[in-house]
C-alpha cells in the first residue's frame, strides 16, 4: 500500500513542480553549468542505485556526507536550496522508480563503512531508503552513525500507513520550525 502512495505522490508531485523544476535548473545552469548532482548511495538490499538532487556543491567538491562538506563548497543558490529542501525534488524520480520511498532512513554512500555496519547489524536495509524519517523529524544526521541506525531501527519496526503519513507531515511541519524560517528570512533580505 505504502508503494502505491509512494507512486502516486511522486507522479503528481513531478507535474506539480514542473515549473520549478525548470527555474531552478535554469539558475543552478547559469550559476554552475551543472545543474543536476548525481551521486551513487546505498538502497534496499544494500543495492547502489544514483541519487539525483539539484547541485548544492561546487563543481569538483569531494562526495562525502552533508556533515563532512566545508561551508565554503557549498553555491550561493546552494544554500537556498538546501534550507529550503528544493535540492531534493529530483528525488522524486528515485521514488517513481521504486529505489526510494517518501519515507524511510536517508540513502547514505558506499564510502561510510561505520553508518553501513550498524545498519547492517540492524536490519536497515531490508526496506527502501526514504526522503524523510524518524531521524530527519529528530534531527539526527550521519555524523551519529550508531544513534541514526537505533532510530532507523525503531521507526521500520512501528511503521504504518499512519506513521507514514504522520512522519510526512511532521517533516513539513519542522521546515517552518521558527528557527528556520528565521534563517531564510535573514538569507532572502541579503
Amino acid at each position: 500500500m505504502i508503494r502505491f502512495f509512494d507512486f502516486s505522490f511522486s507522479f503528481v508531485g513531478l507535474i506539480i513542480f514542473t515549473p520549478l523544476f525548470f527555474l531552478v535548473y535554469l539558475l543552478i545552469w547559469l550559476d554552475t553549468g551543472s545543474p543536476i548532482f548525481y551521486q551513487k548511495r546505498i538502497g534496499k538490499n544494500r543495492k547502489v542505485f544514483i541519487l539525483v538532487k539539484f547541485r548544492t556543491m561546487k563543481i569538483g567538491t569531494l562526495s562525502v556526507g552533508t556533515h563532512l562538506s566545508k561551508p565554503s563548497d557549498i553555491t550561493a543558490i546552494g544554500k537556498f536550496l538546501r534550507i529550503t529542501k528544493i535540492d531534493e525534488l529530483p528525488q522524486l524520480f528515485n521514488v517513481l522508480k521504486g529505489e526510494m520511498s517518501f519515507v524511510g532512513p536517508r540513502p547514505c554512500l558506499p564510502n561510510q563503512k561505520k553508518l553501513i555496519a550498524e545498519r547492517k547489524k540492524r536490519g536497515i536495509f531490508r526496506v527502501l531508503p526514504g526522503i524523510t524519517g524518524l531521524a530527519q523529524i529528530n534531527g539526527i544526521n550521519m555524523s551519529t552513525p550508531l544513534l541514526l541506525a537505533k532510530t532507523e531501527k525503531k521507526m521500520i519496526e512501528k511503521i504504518n500507513l499512519l506513521k507514514y503519513f504522520s512522519y510526512i507531515f511532521l517533516t513539513f511541519f519542522s521546515f517552518f520550525k521558527k528557527n528556520r524560517l528565521l534563517w531564510l528570512k535573514k538569507y532572502i533580505r541579503v
